[in-house]
């Protein structure tokens, strides 16, 4: 398990340096989350739609960008052959996981917090204080789900020939339910549609257990699955 984690810290040290070098998230994708943010603002073009729907466009916008982050972080690995490289050396292939999947969360974090800023100012949404800590544990959640089926579906189309269309294909269907339950929950931290606060907490259990079933899917997944 030392080995492991050991290895999870250097895999997640690396991405996450490699990132703030490149500044591709900050320069590439965040330019390309808020866009389609603003574009959905001038294509809506109600207030009252937009604050129902600011929810649901957050999480979707989210979606897009986990795509562009997981299908960059996996093709840097293998146009060197880098997982090839610690399959090879005998590398413990679950400690990629844990490292990759928390690169990814750290990222999908730090991007939410900037789409709910700007849906703030452009959505003119605002949640209200008694919201606060659910809209939290909603957005970590969200992001932590989000980031185990990155990963594990990364490395499934990591090999395969038309890997940047495959992979949207394979992780659409099954972020279908984390979608829905963070746009939920997230609906009720806000108080859209007069929902209350305590709405939006059952669906904070369903993406805890959906995160922990990748989680352990992963970890167990994901050696046979860079093997392939």
């Amino acid at each position: 398990m030392n080995s492991v984690m050991t290895l999870a810290k250097a895999v997640a040290t690396k991405d996450l340096r490699t990132e703030f070098r490149s500044r591709v998230v900050t320069n590439q994708v965040l330019p390309f989350a808020g866009v389609v943010l603003l574009l959905f603002a001038f294509a809506i073009d109600s207030d009252s739609t937009l604050a129902r729907v600011s929810s649901g466009l957050v999480w979707m916008t989210t979606l897009f960008s986990m795509l562009l982050i997981t299908q960059r972080s996996f093709d840097l690995e293998t146009a060197d052959g880098a997982l090839d490289a610690l399959r090879v050396a005998g590398a413990d292939m679950r400690g990629v996981f844990v490292g990759k999947s928390g690169a990814l969360i750290a990222q999908l974090l730090a991007l939410d917090i900037v789409l709910f800023f700007l849906a703030v100012i452009l959505f003119r949404v605002e949640p209200p204080a008694a919201g606060l800590g659910l809209l939290v544990v909603t957005t970590v959640l969200a992001a932590a789900t989000l980031g185990l089926i990155g990963v594990t579906y990364g490395g499934l189309a990591a090999k395969a020939k038309g890997r940047e269309t495959l992979l949207p294909l394979l992780i659409l269907p099954v972020v279908a339910p984390v979608v829905i339950a963070a746009t939920r929950a997230t609906e009720s931290a806000l108080g859209v549609g007069g929902r209350k606060v305590s709405e939006g907490w059952p669906w904070t259990g369903l993406l805890g257990f959906t995160a922990v079933a990748f989680a352990v899917v992963g970890l167990f997944a994901f050696p046979a699955l860079i093997e392939e």
